[in-house]
Formats: structure tokens, C-alpha cells, sequence
């Protein structure tokens, strides 16, 4: 990715090629992560084989050519990644203080003056973001919103749509039992420049104050099958992580396993060491990191450089960088730095 920075004039934008702009709203400290969060940005946690920050942005379709990445934690973090990672352009955007949702887009702003997406910037799912792009232009509103299926939506924005997909009503966070619909705002949006001038200066909600007064400008709602994963706590974290794995497979790059060790597919293994210990399912081992003889660890993250000792137990965990679970210690459903 070609790292820009933060900068005062937007980047050239060639029309005749049909390019288009994307927003990742990524300013938040990652405060359900912690205490890993407290050695990285929430963006640059490995999930498998690439940072979430890469899954999203790879997720993007090939007419997105600049990335505009609206930032805060850790911004000097995330521009020394950026400045050694190919790809799209990524500009990062700084808000000085928290914004919100609508705040931060509305921080980006001077950069978009055409339809552009956004996303938030801990989803991975499986949305074909291109075929929403397409759908949004056919219905010609305002904006369109992801949307996606669940048994219980009293944590999240839910919508209320028309025969047409057209967003009738918007909920945030309804009371259990009150909610319009089981379809909720996935995180994901196209918009027209327009939606700008209804958002005001300072900390602003898109879901709270801007949604519900742009509705009779035509906001459609764009649902989708497969999967969707809100990352920022472990749990969603691991089971993003199991996800993917399972459409992946076994994958051992340049690791060292013990002819003794009992591994359990799907698993990610990266210039790791493994002695005869019980690996899997789901787990993910990054660089450099040691797994000692009889240890068993099961939908797990462990982190470069990350050591898990002598007949030790990792269920259900992270296991950050540099940190070492000790012989015969349990370590389940938390996260150790």
C-alpha cells in the first residue's frame, strides 16, 4: 500500500476510470480488546495470515483505488505499517479528539465528492461489496446500508424495510422484544457526497442522529448471506478466526511439528515450533513461537514470539506478543500479554 499520511489536499482522482474512494472508520482504542490493545492498534491484531485492517481493505472491490483510513490510537503505528505494506493507497485521515461515526466521515469529507463506501473498521464478512455498490446506483438514494440477520438484535441498529428496500424506520439498540425486524446495520455503506451536509461538526452518531433524518432521502438497505463477524472483543476475534480457517484448511508455513504431535485441522502455523503437544481446532500460531511437549491449546491466537509451556492448557485465548504461558498453567477465554 502506498502510505500518504495525513494529508490537506485530496488525492487525483481520474473519473474516466470509474475509480471510487473508501472510508474505514478506525479511530477507536479497541477498549474491549485490552489488555493486547494496549501494545497495538486494534487494526494490526493478526487474523490468520494478514492484520484485520488487510481483510477489510482486500475485501474492497478493484474500482476502490484510495483508501481514506480515519485513525486516532496509535496513529504513528498504523503510518509505519502502512509506509511498508503494498498495495491500494492508504491515507490516513487523524481526528484529533473522538468523533463518532458520523464525525469521523464528516472528518474525511473534503476527500469525497463522488459515491463512496464505508465501513467500520473491526467487520469481516463475506459481503460482495461490488454488488452493493451496483444495487445502491439502481435504487439512486442517498445511501445504502448492509445489512445483516440475527436471532437477537437488541445490541445493534436495526432496520425496518419496504417491499423495495427501502429503510422505513431505524432502531438503535431497541429494548429485547421491541425490535421492528431481525435485520441489523452491518457496518458496511455506499454513499453520496450528500450525506455530508447532514452530519454537524464535532462527536456525531450516524446510527442516532444522522440516519433517522436522511430516511426520505432514499436510505436502502443491502442484505447478504454467508458470514459477519464484529471483531472487537476475543470471542467474535476467535471465531472470525475460525471462520476463515475452516475455508482455508491446515496450513503450515515454514513450521517445525513434532512427528508426535497430535494436530486437529483447521489450523494457521507460521515459522512456529511445535513439540509433541495437541494443537487444534482453530488455533493460529504467528512467528516464532514455541509449543512445548504436552501442551494442549484449542481456538487460540498465539502471537509471534509467544511461548506456551511444558504440559500447559490455551483454550479459548490470545496469547499476545512476547508473553509465555508457563508449565502446567491454564490459560482459557482470556487474553495474556
Amino acid at each position: 500500500m502506498k502510505f500518504v499520511g495525513h494529508v490537506e489536499t485530496p488525492a487525483p482522482d481520474d473519473n474516466s476510470l470509474q475509480t471510487m474512494k473508501a472510508v474505514i472508520l478506525a479511530g477507536g482504542m479497541g477498549t474491549r480488546l485490552r489488555p493486547l490493545t494496549n501494545l497495538m492498534p486494534k487494526p494490526l491484531i493478526p487474523l490468520v495470515d494478514k492484520p484485520l485492517i488487510l481483510h477489510i481493505i482486500d475485501s474492497l472491490p478493484e474500482s476502490i483505488d484510495t483508501v481514506f483510513l480515519a485513525v486516532n490510537y496509535m496513529k504513528d503505528v498504523l503510518e509505519d505499517y502502512f509506509k511498508r505494506t503494498p498495495g491500494k493507497e492508504v491515507i490516513l485521515v487523524e481526528e484529533r479528539e473522538p468523533l463518532g461515526t458520523g464525525g469521523a466521515l464528516k472528518n474525511v469529507g473534503r476527500y469525497l465528492d463522488d459515491t463512496f463506501v464505508a465501513c467500520n473498521g473491526d467487520i469481516i464478512s463475506s459481503i460482495d461489496i461490488a454488488s452493493m455498490i451496483e444495487e445502491h446506483h439502481l435504487k439512486g438514494g442517498i445511501g445504502t446500508i448492509a445489512l445483516w440477520r440475527v436471532s437477537d438484535p437488541s445490541a445493534f441498529g436495526v432496520v425496518s424495510l419496504s417491499e423495495d428496500k427501502r429503510i422505513e424506520l431505524f432502531q438503535e439498540k431497541p429494548k429485547r422484544g421491541e425490535a421492528c425486524s431481525n435485520l441489523i446495520n452491518a457496518g458496511i455503506y455506499v454513499f453520496e457526497p450528500e450525506i455530508l451536509d447532514f452530519i454537524g461538526d464535532g462527536f456525531v452518531s450516524l446510527e442516532r442522529e444522522v440516519f433517522p433524518k436522511i430516511l426520505n432521502r432514499g436510505l436502502y438497505g443491502y442484505s447478504f448471506d454467508g458470514y459477519w463477524v464484529d471483531c472487537g472483543v476475543r470471542e467474535n476475534l476467535l471465531e472470525a478466526q475460525r471462520i476463515l480457517l475452516s475455508q482455508r484448511g491446515e496450513i503450515h508455513l515454514n513450521s517445525k511439528v513434532d512427528v508426535k504431535a497430535k494436530i486437529i485441522p483447521p489450523n494457521f502455523m507460521t515459522n512456529a515450533e511445535i513439540g509433541p503437544a495437541t494443537v487444534g481446532p482453530g488455533v493460529c500460531i504467528c512467528d516464532r513461537s514455541v509449543v512445548h511437549n504436552g501442551a494442549q491449546i484449542s481456538n487460540s491466537l498465539l502471537m509471534e514470539n509467544s511461548v506456551v509451556g511444558k504440559g500447559a492448557v490455551v483454550r479459548n485465548s490470545i496469547i499476545g506478543p512476547n508473553a509465555r504461558v508457563n508449565d502446567g498453567e491454564t490459560v482459557e477465554n482470556s487474553i495474556l500479554v
